[in-house]
């Protein structure tokens, strides 16, 4: 039996979460079975109880507000204690449509994706300013090229991942699951794939950041670590080459004025620059060689966790599942 689990990470929702569990089909073609799951993130109202009331039988609470992040991973890990063949995820503020789930798994369940993102419609989403929409255009052509895929709409938080691609999935950021776990699919080789989707009336304001200020200098910060994480060779020949370049051409013209023009001109000032250049180049491309060892040491520990993920799907959902809150 072919079974679909949707994850809804919440935090506050009481008022949101009804809409969107509404908006959720209770069938999808190629699968059996659609399960919901809600996660908790340390919400302080009646959202546990809103989804229990809507027929919500699994429910994941963190205890305390982790993290968007966070709330992902421990979603995608009880989908998987579950024997999710699929796991779709969506915001709780129903900004996706849910009938378009069924879109986006197909090229799963045609087997031709491992992870499908929901590509919305940036230039027609009227409460979008002209700046955001730059932004969202600007932050995913950057992703395409750091995360080696070709996703429309790289923040679309709208996403279904295959059980190989949920086994996979390793999340370091607490600010957002989005970015990361693209560059990984993408760095490990997953077949990632984008379709278009529809987006429903506004219903809140983000929670996720306080400003696009904010948000940009966040999102930057965690492409910039996941990128080094999976391409420190390349990140580092990146600053080195440069200065080391620089530094050899300061160094061959003070060689020049030396040997040929005059060698009482000694040009200290520039002989010191470039030997300054020279020696930072030659570092950070030593760095990069040592980050590049360690970054094939840590594949190996990610194929072990892939292995024992496989093994026991939910064995990493205890350090996510909080015991009930006492009673008043």
């Amino acid at each position: 039996m072919a079974k679909l689990v949707i994850q809804i990470p919440c935090l506050n929702e009481e008022e949101s979460l009804p809409v969107t569990l509404a908006d959720l089909p209770r069938s999808v073609p190629g699968f059996d079975e659609v399960a919901v799951v809600v996660i908790d993130d340390g919400s302080t109202d009646r959202t546990v109880e809103v989804a229990r009331k809507h027929g919500v039988e699994h429910i994941v609470s963190l205890g305390k507000r982790c993290g968007l992040a966070r709330a992902f991973t421990a979603g995608m890990a009880k989908g998987l204690s579950l024997g999710a063949d699929v796991i779709v995820n969506t915001d709780a503020d129903n900004q996706y449509c849910g009938a378009d789930i069924a879109k986006l798994v197909e090229p799963i369940v045609r087997g031709e994706a491992d992870l499908v993102v929901g590509a919305r419609p940036i230039a027609d989403i009227e409460h979008f300013s002209p700046l955001k929409k730059l932004l969202q255009f600007a932050g995913s052509a950057l992703l395409r090229q750091i995360s080696q895929t070709r996703v429309a709409d790289a923040p679309s938080g709208f996403r279904a991942y295959s059980r190989e691609a949920a086994l996979r999935m390793n999340v370091f950021s607490q600010f957002t699951y989005t970015m990361e776990t693209l560059i990984q699919a993408g760095r490990q080789g997953l077949r990632v794939a984008s379709v278009p989707i529809r987006v429903n009336a506004k219903l809140r304001e983000s929670r996720l950041f306080k400003g696009m200020a904010t948000y940009v200098r966040r999102s930057v910060a965690t492409m910039m670590r996941v990128y080094v994480l999976y391409a420190p060779l390349q990140f580092f020949l990146l600053l080195g080459t440069p200065l080391f370049v620089a530094g050899s051409a300061l160094m061959v013209r003070w060689l020049y004025y030396y040997l040929y023009v005059n060698p009482h001109i000694q040009k200290i000032p520039s002989l010191i620059l470039a030997s300054v250049l020279i020696l930072i180049g030659v570092q950070l491309l030593a760095l990069g060689v040592v980050a590049d060892l360690i970054s094939r040491n840590r594949s190996l520990l990610e194929e072990l966790l892939y292995r024992e993920r496989k093994r026991d799907p939910g064995a990493g959902l205890a350090s996510f599942q909080m015991p009930p809150r006492p009673g008043p």
